[in-house]
């Protein structure tokens, strides 16, 4: 028996990157996992049942109310019961405040933060049905530490981060644990993405990991064991912390090789 085995849980923003890491990793752990995103999840579905694994897919806009419904629905109404939440889904707009238009803001904090209380609401009954749970937030280590050039970012992962606690405080007596999971540089096409921006892509990313004393880029295989520990009964008892995943980014105000 495998630490998940018999569990069913959903990956929201599980079609690639960090998601889809974690998705693989809870199947191999013993989890039917239900993966939920609006680019095609079946890529990641594949792998989780070559591996012997159970899954489907669920495309899904998880800052839509009736669509996280409908998911939430989807898995129970194929599994028969809900365990693990892993809301992972995530956007990120590289504008300063003057650059982002109204629109640009409200879709990340929908995105990133709103689909938290949604998920959250619509999972919760299912939990309690269980016996409890755990529910996984993935912040970042924008939680703490500011970036350029992302503010909405890094307000919203701050926010993931304090709603995390919020949400451990009001239903630990119901054996409900939310906890955070909080990436450092890892490679996945939304890192990809934000380097585009620079002139430089390559050097640009060869600048950031001399700040980490790893010194290497993490793999979404990475957050994929942490998350299986934090979503186990191996952590009973943690419930409204944050696990920092970042090769030692956030440990140092100074480094140098």
């Amino acid at each position: 028996m495998t630490a998940l085995t018999g569990k069913v849980a959903i990956v929201t923003g599980a079609a690639r990157g960090i998601g889809q890491g974690i998705a693989w990793a809870l199947a191999s752990a013993g989890a039917a996992v239900v993966v939920a995103d609006q680019a095609e999840g079946t890529a990641t579905v594949a792998q989780i049942q070559a591996q012997g694994g159970q899954g489907f897919w669920v495309r899904a806009d998880v800052a839509c109310e009736a669509e996280v419904a409908a998911l939430v629905a989807a898995a129970v109404g194929t599994y028969g019961r809900l365990d693990i939440v892993v809301n992972n889904a995530g956007v990120v707009a590289v504008q300063t405040v003057e650059e982002s238009s109204v629109e640009d803001w409200d879709r990340v904090m929908a995105v990133n933060v709103r689909s938290i209380f949604l998920t959250t609401r619509q999972a919760l009954p299912h939990l309690r049905a269980v016996g409890g749970g755990a529910v996984l937030n993935i912040a970042s280590v924008s939680s703490f530490v500011a970036q350029q050039g992302t503010p909405a970012y890094c307000a919203s992962k701050g926010a993931v981060l304090m709603l995390t606690k919020a949400l451990a405080l009001d239903y630990g007596r119901q054996r409900i644990r939310f906890n955070c999971l909080c990436p450092g540089i890892t490679d996945t096409p939304m890192l990809r993405d934000h380097l585009r921006h620079a002139e430089d892509p390559a050097a640009q990313l060869a600048r950031r990991l001399e700040r980490v004393p790893a010194g290497e880029l993490l793999l979404p295989a990475d957050l994929g064991r942490a998350a299986v520990f934090l979503c186990s009964d191996e952590a009973q008892g943690i419930t409204g912390t944050s696990l920092v995943v970042d090769g030692g980014y956030t440990a140092c105000a100074e480094f140098a090789v």
